[in-house]
């Protein structure tokens, strides 16, 4: 994580930086799917090679498509890489989920968004996952106003 490793968020710094990084794990969501669809079909290649041997096989296609896929897994390597350098950490890249650490009335928490929420609302402690979320108490995050 460089710099980052260790960082705290505050609220504000957390829907700050979600803003700017929610772009990125869109894009790193959707090359994942096209990566998904592009290691279906070499699957299909190689199941067709074992069976038939390479006979009837179009090796151009066949390469097109690797060099494709590899593309895209060094693309959500990179973002992921990007993203975690905030001090952010991407828990599940399907379901579009980042936590942000954060200290919550002096314990180690993470705030949790997921794409398609509007804001931060939630938050889990460290040793729990996502069905851990509880909502945050604006009260107790030291942030009052709505998130603009």
């Amino acid at each position: 994580m460089g710099d980052a490793e260790g960082k705290l968020f505050t609220l504000k710094e957390a829907e700050q930086a979600r803003a700017v990084l929610e772009p990125l794990l869109l894009e790193a969501m959707e090359a994942r799917r096209k990566m998904a669809d592009s290691g279906k079909q070499l699957g299909a290649i190689v199941e067709r090679i074992s069976q038939r041997g390479g006979i009837l096989l179009s090796y151009e296609h066949a390469a097109r498509l690797r060099a494709q896929h590899d593309a895209m897994e060094l693309s959500v390597r990179r973002v992921i890489e990007q993203i975690e350098s905030t001090g952010c950490v991407v828990k599940d890249l399907d379901a579009g989920l980042l936590d942000f650490p954060a200290r919550l009335n002096n314990e180690d928490v993470y705030y949790c968004w997921r794409v398609g929420e509007d804001r931060i609302r939630f938050y889990h402690r460290q040793s729990e996952g996502f069905a851990g979320r509880k909502p945050i108490d604006p009260r107790d995050a030291g942030y009052h106003n709505p998130i603009q």
